[in-house]
């Protein structure tokens, strides 16, 4: 949010700060001017005393720097996005304020993160006379999580460029990195596919009957037997069927495991960032069919609730909670997680657990607390599968280091398969994506346990 560049308050007389402002620093150009100065009189045929020209040269730093304003006195103003997307690019701005009628030569260092991917956090800029400046520089962040910078330190240069006034400014500011939403194309692709979803057509009725009557219409090949409206049918003479549309205001709600699960780097980018995305994705398709979302991210503990709704902004909502979530190396509390779902939650609702189907964590800690929530509730797990893994598994084989892996990949594999079959005989759907398929495989089931009326 950008502001006025306003000049800031002088620091107490006599204090460090006081004191570092009000003694000119010698530049470059008053170490050459000495260097000139000596020569000259190395030259001259008869040279003056070096102790008066150095005296000379500190004289003229000296009223170099008296001249220069105070840096508090040049108006400053920093531009800082409120947030930023992991990944994407944006700017920061520094607008600064000249009182002085003379053109002023100001140098600027901000504390800025290196995460946050700064093309440059100096300035050197000349302002003009009793006008204003504006620079900028882009930002790519590395990393999430919330960023305060609160401090620039301001150098200004006196009229001959002999000394400068140094001090820092106080300027506090806030940005937050929040997860990259690389799936945002997929959803928005799946969205409009689901939209025959609210049109109502050739929905199915499901065994929980979680879909609505919305019409009548006549008969077309592929239709079911079972949805033909009989009494229509008689009055009109011929086959009439019932089309349904799909409930709204359903409840879908995300427990993300943040535990030590899924700390490791899937394609260099952590688990967790994975199902960060997915979450985005099912939370962007889920609103915009009326249904309401929520999540709850647990680790060993419960860290975050965000309560299930459908506005536009509940996108925002989860990726603000989202955004300063880190792994933690401690195993994941599944039934703290399930019973905190439980006590919050008692309506039916699709649960989807974004984790990782690490097979020891799956058996002793996932699979006993399952069916605390499969009895009420709709309950799927998401993962994603290393492509690593995969390549390993299918790739050639010539030496015999190539077979080890390969048969160690198989291995992993296999047991990854057969944590998700437990699952499933638990009651779960569960959902094994590479990178970058995850989201939308998500969003897919979604739909079908939505269109088949499961909630």
């Amino acid at each position: 949010m950008s502001d006025e560049p306003r000049p800031a308050a002088p620091p107490a007389r006599g204090t460090r700060r006081w004191w570092s402002a009000n003694i000119p620093v010698p530049t470059g150009r008053a170490a050459g001017l000495l260097a000139v100065a000596g020569l000259a009189v190395l030259a001259a045929p008869a040279p003056l005393p070096g102790v008066v020209v150095v005296g000379v040269v500190l004289l003229l730093v000296a009223v170099d720097g008296w001249r220069a304003p105070a840096p508090w006195r040049v108006g400053l103003a920093r531009d800082l996005p409120a947030v930023v997307p992991l990944d994407a690019t944006a700017s920061v701005g520094w607008t600064l304020r000249n009182p002085l009628d003379r053109a002023l030569r100001v140098a600027l260092a901000d504390e800025l993160a290196p995460s946050l991917g700064a093309s440059d956090r100096r300035v050197q800029i000349t302002v003009p006379p009793t006008g204003r400046v504006h620079a900028t520089a882009s930002l790519t962040p590395t990393r999430r999580g919330t960023f305060r910078p609160t401090a620039v330190t301001m150098r200004v240069e006196g009229p001959w460029g002999l000394a400068v006034r140094q001090a820092e400014r106080s300027l506090p500011g806030r940005l937050e990195v929040h997860p990259s939403f690389r799936s945002r194309e997929a959803a928005l692709l799946r969205l409009r596919r689901a939209r025959i979803l609210d049109q109502g057509l050739r929905s199915v009725r499901g065994r929980g009957g979680g879909t609505e009557f919305e019409a009548l219409r006549e008969y077309v090949q592929g239709d079911e037997v079972r949805h033909v409206d009989w009494a229509a049918t008689a009055r009109a003479g011929h086959p009439v069927v019932r089309t349904y549309r799909a409930e709204r205001n359903q409840r879908v709600v995300v427990l993300l495991d943040t535990g030590r699960v899924v700390a490791g780097l899937v394609d260099g980018v952590p688990r967790l960032d994975h199902g960060m995305d997915a979450t985005l994705a099912l939370a962007t398709v889920a609103t915009r069919l009326g249904d309401r979302i929520g999540m709850i991210a647990f680790g060993a503990r419960v860290q975050q609730v965000i309560a299930p709704r459908r506005d536009a902004g509940q996108l925002r909502r989860l990726s603000g909670a989202m955004h300063q979530l880190e792994p933690e190396l401690a195993e994941s509390g599944y039934r703290d997680a399930f019973r905190e779902t439980l006590a919050r939650f008692r309506r039916r609702a699709l649960l989807v657990v974004v984790t990782e189907l690490a097979a020891e964590a799956v058996q002793e800690t996932l699979l006993p607390a399952l069916p605390l929530v499969t009895r009420e509730h709709a309950v799927v797990v998401a993962s994603v599968r290393d492509p690593a893994v995969a390549a390993l598994c299918a790739g050639p084989v010539h030496r015999a280091g190539d077979a080890y892996r390969a048969a160690a990949a198989i291995a992993v594999h296999a047991e990854r398969e057969r944590a998700a079959a437990r699952l499933r005989g638990a009651g779960a759907v569960v959902v094994d994506a590479l990178p970058g398929q995850l989201p939308g495989d998500l969003v897919d089931v979604y739909l079908d346990v939505k269109a088949r009326g499961l909630l």
